[in-house]
């Protein structure tokens, strides 16, 4: 099986390392990834307009050829994911804007969301499998308290992602224990950080930050862990002094409790 993989502009540039943690433990799993060539940026928030051909371009690119090399595109950034596979469904579902898209493109084959869009979490669940993960660690992560901060992006609208529950989603929580750390559920850890309103206003950003740590807190997190390059920004960079805890991305997790890193650098 081929993994396609979309790196996306953030794990390609100020996020470099959690591209290169991503791709060395995914060689370690035996699923290694094979970058797309030539993609373009996914447009980092899905379109809101039901009938906006120019911002759903780059995603049905990027899906269009992962279909001519295997049918499956694995992306590790929660945006691109969430981008990626809802421009999919619209590609599978929505007749009108996929036969616009496919005019547009002028495609020597038609694009109707063949594709199969994974998130690198995923891939550990359903073809690595928690239980091998769970032996393949070098370094378990005994003792750590640690809370999953799933934001909105990795999960809804459900039907269309339909990667977890939702409400009551265990992906994250399940990853933690195969790593051998002790994860810790709260309230607040599937509500929004406030994504783009770190640009725009900040000062609520930074409320609604304040609220998720300190529910994870409460919660008995001593650290926290997130899927997604934004929410990991916001929930440090947005904290108040007194509310910080260390927030690392899952990836770099993986590689530490696989003996790929020490320190924070991939070996």
């Amino acid at each position: 099986m081929i993994y396609n993989y979309y790196p996306g502009c953030t794990l390609s540039t100020n996020a470099r390392a959690l591209d290169r943690t991503a791709r060395r433990c995914a060689e370690r799993l035996g699923f290694p990834l094979v970058e797309l060539p030539e993609w373009q940026c996914c447009g980092a928030v899905y379109p809101q307009a039901p009938d906006a051909v120019g911002e759903r371009l780059g995603a049905v690119r990027a899906l269009t050829a992962a279909r001519d090399n295997g049918g499956t595109l694995v992306a590790l950034c929660s945006a691109c994911y969430h981008v990626l596979k809802r421009v999919n469904d619209d590609m599978a579902a929505v007749y009108p804007i996929r036969d616009k898209i496919n005019n547009y493109l002028a495609l020597e084959k038609p694009y109707h969301g063949e594709t199969k869009v994974l998130h690198f979490l995923e891939v550990l669940r359903d073809h690595v499998g928690w239980n091998r993960l769970a032996s393949l660690v070098t370094h378990p992560l005994a003792g750590r308290r640690i809370g999953a901060y799933y934001g909105c992006m990795l999960l809804r609208p459900g039907k269309v992602m339909a990667l977890d529950d939702p409400e009551s989603p265990a992906i994250l929580e399940d990853f933690l224990r195969a790593l051998g750390a002790t994860p810790v559920v709260y309230d607040m850890r599937n509500e929004c950080c406030g994504s783009y309103l770190a640009v725009t206003n900040r000062d609520y950003c930074r409320e609604m930050v304040g609220r998720i740590l300190a529910s994870a807190r409460d919660g008995g997190a001593e650290e926290l862990l997130t899927a997604c390059p934004l929410c990991a920004y916001n929930l440090v960079h947005n904290a108040a002094a007194e509310q910080q805890v260390p927030v690392t991305y899952f990836t770099e997790l993986l590689a530490r409790a696989l003996g790929l890193a020490t320190g924070g650098d991939v070996q």
